[in-house]
C-alpha cells in the first residue's frame, strides 16, 4: 500500500490523481524500453505495435489526469502557496510522457533501419535514459512526501543523464566513422538525440524540482 502524499492528505481524491500520474510515468518508461527492445530484435513486430499502443494509451490517460488536477487545484484553491509548483512539474512530467509516444510513432512511420552493429549501443542508451526517468518518477514523489530527499534522487538522475551522454556521444562517432551513406548517418543521429533527449529532459525537471523541494522546506 502506497504512503499518502502527505502535501495532499486533506484531499483524497487529489491525492489518487497524482499518484496515478507518476504511476502512468514509470509505466510508460519500462513500456518504451521494451518496445525499444523490441524492434531492435524483430523490426515493427506485434510486440512493438502492443508496446506503442500501451505508451498511447498512458500519454492520454495523463493528459486527462493533467487536466482534472489542473481544475482541481483552481476550483477548489488548494495547497495555494504550492499550487504553481506542482502545476509546472505536472505540465513537464507530461510533456515528458508525450516524448515516449511521438519517439515510437517514429518508429512506426519512418521504419528506420539500423545497422546491426550499432543495435547494442541504441538499446544501451535507452537503459540509461530509462534509468533516469525512474529516478526522477522517485524524486517527484519525494516532492511529496520527504522533499528533503529530492537531492539524492535528483544526483542518480544526473548521473543517468550523464551516462546516457557517454553512450550517445560513442554511438554518434562510430556512425560518422563507419562507411554508411551520409543522409542515413544524418538519420541514425537524430534517431540517437531522440531518444538521449528523453534523459535531457529529465534533467531538465529534475533542476525544477530541486528549486520546488527547497522552497517547500524553507
Amino acid at each position: 500500500m502506497k504512503p499518502s502524499l502527505q502535501l495532499f492528505r486533506r484531499t483524497h481524491q487529489l491525492q489518487d490523481r497524482i499518484d496515478h500520474f507518476f504511476d502512468n510515468l514509470s509505466e510508460a518508461a519500462a513500456v518504451y524500453n521494451l518496445a525499444i527492445q523490441a524492434y531492435f530484435k524483430g523490426g515493427l513486430n506485434k510486440e512493438f505495435e502492443t508496446r506503442l499502443e500501451r505508451v498511447k494509451k498512458i500519454e492520454t490517460n495523463s493528459d486527462m489526469l493533467r487536466r482534472e488536477i489542473e481544475n482541481e487545484l483552481y476550483l477548489h484553491t488548494l495547497i495555494p502557496d504550492s499550487r504553481t509548483n506542482v502545476l509546472e512539474l505536472v505540465e513537464r512530467v507530461d510533456a515528458l510522457l508525450s516524448i515516449f509516444d511521438h519517439s515510437l510513432w517514429a518508429f512506426l512511420n519512418e521504419r528506420p533501419s539500423i545497422p546491426s552493429e550499432f543495435h547494442a549501443d541504441y538499446i544501451e542508451l535507452t537503459k540509461r535514459v530509462i534509468k533516469s526517468v525512474d529516478e526522477l518518477c522517485r524524486s517527484c514523489r519525494a516532492f511529496f512526501l520527504n522533499p528533503d530527499k529530492v537531492p539524492a534522487y535528483n544526483h542518480k538522475v544526473m548521473l543517468y543523464e550523464k551516462e546516457a551522454d557517454v553512450i550517445s556521444t560513442k554511438l554518434k562517432k562510430a556512425i560518422f566513422s563507419s562507411d554508411i551513406d551520409l543522409a542515413n548517418k544524418l538519420y541514425l543521429r537524430i534517431i540517437v538525440e531522440q531518444i538521449d533527449d528523453i534523459a535531457n529532459q529529465s534533467e531538465d525537471i529534475a533542476d525544477r524540482l530541486a528549486i520546488y523541494a527547497i522552497q517547500r522546506i524553507v
